[in-house]
């Protein structure tokens, strides 16, 4: 037993001398190369993409959801740049056999005879190509001259003609997308499940080439809401050079228009990431990893079938104006008739229930159409709604009324008489009939130039236009994406043109006329005050933000007072009562189970008139307003026509 205790201790004693001799020579014999290797260790952190937050009607149907695709990864880190030219041109082979493209931005295109020549839609891309930072070549030098440039650049001369354009290509991108150890190369997206596997399995091989699941924007009913849901799109120079400090990397996406862009922070969502630590013989281990945030989603206060209902009211509308026109032979009676569009407020809380615009378009095939869509003359890419300033034409007569009301300038009995003409300052208003002595209710009703322009007279511009803003006129009414401010006419707009303002032109824009232009959402805005008895809401396109697939609610919407008209009940009613009035007198409205109130606005311009309609619904109890407006729509019954399919589809009634 004392043998074996003694060699059990020799044993631990050699154990311990090694160990130690070993220490020392780490920690003082070999220290400085030790110390430089440690020294010399780096540190790569690659950051992913970010879960973007979903976005969904008022009911929670889809419109801009994010499915699972599969995107194509070069990682600087793994890959062998001597092999990299071989690597991009088995991978392209394999691409486009699987029936899937590779991210192509090279301006130059090869002939089959493999002559190469610019794409001319690329300008900017060409210039950029040749420019100082690049090629550093004359900017008239041919696309073969930039080509041979670049051969050379890249290394791959000795590649058949096609492949060089593929090598070509695939590196110039990562140059400009910023190729590094902490930014890999995206080398294809959106490519479907069956050809992933067969490039990962084909490709496997390949150090540093992966096939990575990634979130793809798919707008599910990209014909409801295109202009209010919005776009994304790669981030451009200007945006990148904005928000480098907020985390974003050159080959992100980011919101280009509507809800996406107006919320982009809410549904960005953080990135997680990856941290590798390489030593001077690149020897890669992965020392942290940072899991993904998603962004927050957002529920419109759209309703999706509302607002399909109410983008084929418009396209009906339309055509029932070019209809008429062709009926009566009259091409200034609707044969220029182009596009139309709606607002549909919520008068409890001023939500934007439908924003409809004709023409439009299909957000899923937003960029594949694109340069169709830039190019059509009838700009389906333009929100009339929310920036279509257009001449309000006699829906404005019922501001009219309430100002001069409150301001005392008439009463509900005040008669004016219209003989058909009025004159003021040199200027001649025409009306529309001979309609003798009336008052402010006959006076809605028929929409009397006359009396208004008297009205206005009396009234003054300050005036209408201080109730003018209250209602939302002229002013931007808050909602969360971009709009436009419209245009009150007066002296202070006249200044700003260069023109002068005469007291005189009081009367033209009492009536709906002069400089006056608001978009259909402020008319909506306007006629909402009225009905909700004065008090102006701030309108709004957002009912909730809720974390990621969840029903966890961090932003509610709450009615919130944006301004008050400033008039009384009696003098409201009184206008109030005329609009019903008004309304019950349209054919088109006569004997409807619901009672309406409304006014009509035909806008004189340049060709047919503007045909604009205003409304709520119901009148003893509102719920909805309305704001119709058909470009030169020539006459009212296209405007009433379409308003009148929303309310029915609104409130359940058969027509």
């Amino acid at each position: 037993m004392k043998a074996r205790m003694i060699f059990l201790k020799s044993l631990l004693l050699i154990a311990a001398a090694i160990f130690l001799s070993r220490l020392l020579q780490w920690q003082i014999v070999q220290s400085e190369m030790y110390n430089y290797i440690a020294g010399n260790k780096e540190t790569y952190t690659i950051t992913g993409e970010a879960i973007r937050g979903e976005i969904f009607d008022v009911n929670g149907e889809q419109l801009a959801v994010n499915l699972t695709g599969y995107k194509v990864v070069l990682n600087k880190l793994f890959i062998d740049s001597e092999k990299l030219n071989d690597i991009i041109v088995r991978l392209a082979a394999i691409t486009e056999q699987c029936g899937e493209k590779w991210i192509d931005e090279l301006p130059v295109l090869m002939k089959e005879n493999g002559q190469y020549y610019f794409d001319e839609k690329k300008q900017d891309e060409i210039e950029t190509l040749k420019n100082r930072e690049h090629l550093n070549m004359n900017p008239y030098a041919t696309a073969e001259e930039c080509m041979a440039q670049l051969v050379k650049r890249y290394h791959c001369e000795d590649y058949p003609v096609k492949q060089q354009r593929s090598i070509v290509s695939v590196r110039c991108h990562m140059e400009q997308t910023g190729y590094s150890r902490t930014n890999p190369y995206v080398f294809a997206r959106g490519i479907s499940e069956k050809s992933m596997a067969v490039i990962a399995e084909r490709m496997h091989d390949t150090a540093g080439v992966t096939v990575e699941a990634s979130a793809v924007r798919t707008y599910r009913n990209g014909t409801a809401a295109p202009h209010i849901v919005g776009v994304t799109g790669l981030i451009s120079q200007e945006e990148y050079a904005e928000h480098r400090d907020e985390g974003y990397a050159y080959t992100d996406k980011i919101g280009k228009s509507g809800i996406e862009a107006a919320f982009e922070q809410q549904l960005r969502g953080t990135a997680g990431s990856r941290t590798y630590e390489a030593d001077e013989n690149d020897h890669v281990r992965l020392v942290e990893t940072v899991d993904t945030a998603p962004g927050n989603s957002i529920y419109l206060t759209i309703d999706a079938h509302l607002q399909q209902t109410a983008q084929k009211a418009l396209q009906e509308a339309v055509q029932e104006a070019n209809d008429y026109a062709r009926t009566i032979g009259d091409k200034n009676m609707g044969a220029d008739c182009r596009g139309a569009s709606v607002v549909v407020l919520n008068v409890k809380d001023f939500s934007v229930l439908c924003a409809a615009n004709y023409p439009s378009y299909d957000l899923s095939k937003y960029y594949d159409d694109y340069e169709k869509l830039a190019s059509d003359p009838d700009v389906p890419l333009f929100d009339r709604a929310f920036m279509g300033a257009l001449t309000p034409g006699s829906t404005y007569k019922p501001l009219t009324a309430a100002a001069a009301l409150q301001e005392k300038k008439i009463t509900p009995h005040t008669s004016v008489s219209c003989a058909g003409v009025y004159t003021t300052g040199g200027l001649k208003l025409w009306c529309m009939g001979y309609h003798q002595e009336q008052d402010v209710e006959h006076a809605l009703i028929n929409s009397c130039n006359v009396f208004f322009a008297e009205t206005g007279r009396l009234l003054g511009i300050d005036s209408l236009d201080k109730y003018a803003q209250r209602c939302g006129l002229g002013v931007k009414t808050g909602v969360e994406v971009l709009e436009s401010a419209g245009t009150l006419a007066g002296p202070a707009f006249s200044e700003q043109m260069g023109s002068q303002w005469y007291s005189s032109f009081v009367s033209p824009a009492a009536i709906g006329q002069s400089d006056n232009q608001f978009t259909p959402l402020q008319l909506a805005t306007y006629t909402a005050t009225i009905a909700n008895n004065g008090k102006r809401l701030k309108t709004h396109v957002v009912d909730r933000i809720v974390r990621y697939a969840t029903d966890e609610v961090i932003y509610q919407s709450e009615p919130q007072q944006a301004d008050d008209m400033g008039v009384s009940a009696a003098n409201l009613r009184t206008v109030q009562h005329g609009m019903l009035s008004a309304a019950s007198s349209y054919s088109l409205l006569q004997d409807y189970p619901i009672k309406v109130a409304g006014k009509t606005g035909t806008a004189e311009n340049n060709g047919s008139d503007h045909a604009n309609f205003i409304c709520y619904a119901p009148y003893d109890d509102p719920q909805i307003a309305v704001a119709v407006m058909v470009e030169h729509g020539a006459k009212s019954f296209t405007a009433i026509g379409a308003a009148k399919k929303i309310l029915s589809d609104y409130f359940k009634i058969e027509n």
